[in-house]
């Protein structure tokens, strides 16, 4: 592979379950995304947004062509029933000012003029947000957004929450309000929640989840959920073109690991690799950049979470290739209800941590254990993070008395005793014992497989969430062989 000013002339083919995939592959990537790759018709170029507009500004004659008239601004009556004022149509659009319910105050809007929902005059690109998953990714809040007009859905009257898999999406070149608040949703309403504190521009955002009933990884790679969400990328491509505006993908969120079935972890892994494949590629198609995924990591309830899916997301979470995958938290920070599903206040803290994620994104890390060595009677676990770890206390969630660690597979009743951050490491954490351990399969287990499945590891960032709380960024769960470190 060779680099140069920021491209990787590669020639990569894909892989699948089966094996490469012949006759397909990778000629030159750049940073944002694959840009000439090949195919059995032959070699596809992408083209960025500035190049394609040159070569329209030139196959129209160029700078020294007669001027191409602009669709007329006309002055026209303002919609029935709002308070709106300036309105003018241009082409099949009706713009204005206006003074609508919600909380971005006195701004643009247009309608089409054959009618449909008023939107947000856009500001820039219309930013898609994107998930995919099993039943849990559709949970939503009830309700309207907090900016009606700035959170839209494709307008084929399902809102937010996608065809749960039951049939394939419809094509759409329009938008309509949302009438309840999914994970993807609400990550968009913080977003703007947070620009107009700053005073800064308001984006206009389609949020879309797909879902379907698969039962491993590897089905949903291949299910109706990406088919569909890849449908609906293409509609907020074509209701952005309505408008005169380009399309962007902000982030693809993923939320599928306590339905899958998977036998094995890495099967899991292998799964969901496919899963972001299936989306990069079929993105890409539509001449969208590599997308930013983004994951809750899932502990689940003690005695019932899927032990394979759980390991698995370790795996995932430092070896996934060249996908852009992050995990934004924890789920074991979050408050469910007496049916076990986060609560209402809790989605909006999820939505809150996998937006800082996103606008975080090229720093991003969740503290990842990596390790766990014994030096003597004392357990070294080694971790990945953005900075000093610290153990505290008075986490929200209850621990236990060492801070969500636990042994497993131990056949000699050796025990924790205490637990400390190294004074040599700050991104170690030292666990005493007992004695030695001994088992067959000795393992250290964090925030996993114990009576909570919580933990109380953290870094020092923290966020004043508008649900009155500090959030903080928690370690991510471990289940890790323990090996024999320095005597």
């Amino acid at each position: 592979m060779a680099t140069t000013n920021g491209a990787s002339v590669v020639t990569d083919t894909p892989d699948t379950e089966d094996g490469p995939v012949e006759g397909h592959g990778v000629v030159l990537r750049a940073r944002n995304g694959d840009v000439i790759r090949y195919d059995p018709t032959g070699l596809v170029l992408r083209l960025s947004d500035r190049v394609v507009e040159d070569l329209a500004l030139r196959m129209s004659g160029g700078p020294s062509a007669p001027a191409q008239p602009s669709q007329a601004s006309m002055q026209a009556d303002p919609p029935e029933g709002i308070d709106a004022w300036d309105t003018r149509r241009e082409g099949d659009w009706l713009r204005f000012t206006a003074r609508l319910p919600g909380a971005q105050g006195v701004r643009g809007f247009r309608q089409h003029v054959e009618g449909g929902d008023i939107i947000a005059e856009p500001t820039g690109p219309i930013l898609g947000i994107l998930g995919v998953g099993g039943a849990r990714a559709a949970l939503a809040n009830p309700g309207p957004a907090a900016f009606p007009q700035h959170i839209l859905a494709p307008a084929d009257d399902i809102g937010a929450v996608g065809h749960a898999g039951i049939e394939t999406a419809s094509d759409q070149d329009r938008f309509e309000h949302l009438r309840e608040l999914t994970h993807e949703a609400l990550i968009a309403e913080t977003v703007l929640h947070w620009r107009m504190d700053d005073h800064g521009p308001l984006p206009v955002f389609m949020a879309r989840v797909e879902t379907d009933a698969s039962p491993t990884a590897a089905d949903l790679a291949t299910g109706r959920a990406v088919q569909n969400l890849l449908i609906a990328a293409k509609n907020l491509k074509s209701a952005a073109a309505l408008i005169g505006k380009p399309a962007k993908i902000l982030a693809v969120t993923l939320d599928f690991a306590l339905e899958d079935h998977s036998e094995t972890a890495t099967a899991y892994r292998d799964g969901m690799l496919a899963v972001m494949e299936a989306i990069s590629q079929g993105l890409w198609s539509l001449g969208f950049d590599r997308p930013l995924f983004v994951a809750r990591f899932e502990s689940g309830l003690p005695d019932i979470a899927p032990q394979p899916a759980l390991d698995g997301q370790w795996e995932l979470g430092w070896s996934h290739g060249d996908h852009r995958l992050i995990h934004s938290a924890p789920a074991y920070m979050f408050e469910l209800d007496r049916y076990d599903r986060p609560t209402d206040g809790a989605r909006r803290q999820q939505a809150e941590m996998t937006a800082s994620a996103i606008a975080e994104a090229a720093t991003w890390k969740c503290p990842l254990l990596h390790l766990a060595e014994l030096e003597g009677k004392v357990l070294r676990v080694t971790a990945r993070a953005n900075g000093p770890l610290r153990l505290d206390p008075d986490a929200p969630h209850g621990t236990g008395d060492h801070f969500g660690f636990h042994l497993t597979g131990c056949e000699n009743a050796a025990r924790i005793q205490r637990v400390e951050i190294a004074g040599d490491d700050p991104q170690a954490v030292l666990i005493h014992l007992s004695k030695l351990p001994k088992g067959a399969d000795l393992r250290l287990a964090y925030a996993c497989g114990g009576v909570t499945n919580t933990g109380a590891l953290r870094d020092d960032w923290a966020l004043d969430s508008a649900t009155g709380v500090t959030l903080h960024r928690w370690a991510l769960p471990a289940h890790l062989p323990i090996t024999a470190g320095r005597a």
